[in-house]
């Protein structure tokens, strides 16, 4: 009965939801939707993102980091990829409702990503959690992937949780731990390296364990 309660209650928040909230409690909880937009686009910034660059969005999903990386770069200097078809149609809406169409993104469907070959190589590849919802052999294909994609001076950027804590799920998403050792020799065996950049306490992001949600700093070896 409480489980069915329960599912009663998530559907009842879902339709009373306005169209915007939906679409971005695709990516996490709609009410911390605004704070994760603004911590995106100021962690960039501070490492160097500037409109002459090339950025790729690994996991864009609705565009809510994307957004305002979008509106910063140069026409076609954003490149997104998202395996969920809806969840692409989305950002595609986000996009058009935001008035940046003219800037040209590239945003690209792909359910295996070790299949991607793109046509250029990115000054920065960001993938704001993503990694946390990987199994291991898809997080292999995605360092590959880094690794062919990465201007010589290029920075990899992705939020993780280090710890061993138990396998969660959400959406139907693996919600994954691992060690920072597991992380630098995952990199190592497709020719990246990798540093901590900091918990995302410290990086201007609220919540959660700063020894658990760090920030790692990934570059061709």
């Amino acid at each position: 009965m409480r489980r069915i309660l329960g599912a009663a209650r998530r559907a009842l928040e879902h339709y009373l939801r306005t169209p915007a909230e939906r679409r971005h409690a695709l990516v996490g909880p709609a009410e911390l939707w605004k704070m994760k937009r603004e911590f995106q686009i100021s962690f960039l910034k501070q490492v160097g993102l500037s409109s002459q660059h090339y950025l790729l969005d690994i996991g864009c999903g609705t565009l809510r980091g994307g957004i305002p990386i979008i509106d910063l770069l140069e026409p076609g200097h954003y490149y997104g990829i998202e395996r969920r078809a809806m969840v692409l149609e989305e950002g595609r809406k986000e996009l058009e409702e935001s008035g940046l169409s003219h800037k040209r993104p590239v945003l690209l469907l792909t359910e295996d990503i070790s299949t991607l070959k793109l046509p250029r190589k990115f000054d920065y590849i960001w993938a704001f959690s993503v990694l946390i919802h990987l199994e291991d052999t898809i997080l292999f294909d995605t360092l590959g992937f880094v690794r062919e994609h990465l201007e010589e001076t290029g920075v990899f950027y992705a939020n993780v949780r280090i710890g061993d804590e138990p396998e969660l799920e959400w959406q139907g998403f693996p919600l994954v731990s691992r060690s920072l050792e597991f992380y630098r020799e995952a990199c190592a065996s497709n020719g990246l390296q990798l540093s901590d950049a900091g918990s995302l306490n410290e990086l201007g992001h609220p919540g959660g364990s700063p020894r658990q949600r760090r920030m790692l700093k990934i570059w061709r070896a």
